[in-house]
């Protein structure tokens, strides 16, 4: 059917766009990238569904996940099928029993739900042909939040060291702080942290 798979790469602050985050979408089968802007809230679901942050309470897209469960309905795939004047369209492919349905659909919506589930991503030859950036591999950085910053359309935020002097025990305990207090973008940095010293959370 000429579907391309694609995966979540990262999240990088936009530089086009105040406030908002630029999701990058990697080709699983090759090496174009697709940089999608997207809201500050959509992107603090997608990055504590990367970094595996369990939120004291739901966020609308864990509510949307329960709420289908409760009904036998499973997201069995997300696809972009449109790409117009610089908005992606996006559906999600649904099933429940015998019958699939499909649910028009937010990008940043899909993707964020798209992770929930655990289902793929798709995507045309067409759209990667029209929005698709190819990079260099070399010197890339393998960190899932700065990944593809060399993008033009993805700049790469500054590095941000204030939790350096912190000991581990001290960065454990102010993560707890900052789930509890939802808090998701300390929190991602803070992991960061103690990723880059080589630990556990």
């Amino acid at each position: 059917m000429g579907k391309i798979k694609l995966n979540v790469l990262g999240l990088s602050y936009s530089q086009t766009q105040t406030g908002a985050y630029a999701l990058v979408l990697s080709e699983e089968d090759g090496d174009r990238r697709i940089p999608i802007i997207i809201g500050g809230v959509e992107a603090q679901s997608i990055a504590i569904q990367l970094e595996e942050l369990e939120p004291p309470r739901p966020l609308t897209h864990d509510l949307f996940k329960s709420f289908a469960e409760a009904f036998a309905v499973n997201v069995v795939e997300v696809n972009i099928y449109r790409l117009e004047e610089g908005i992606f369209y996006s559906e999600l492919i649904c099933e429940k029993g015998l019958s699939r349905i499909r649910i028009d659909s937010r990008t940043s919506d899909a993707v964020a739900i798209a992770l929930r589930f655990r289902c793929p991503i798709f995507t045309t030859e067409e759209i990667i042909e029209k929005a698709g950036i190819v990079l260099s591999l070399e010197g890339e950085s393998e960190d899932p939040m700065i990944a593809g910053q060399t993008d033009p359309e993805v700049p790469k935020p500054e590095k941000r060291s204030q939790f350096t002097e912190y000991s581990i025990a001290q960065l454990r305990g102010m993560l707890e702080d900052a789930v509890r207090d939802e808090d998701y973008e300390r929190a991602s940095l803070i992991r960061d942290e103690i990723d880059r010293r080589g630990e556990s959370v």
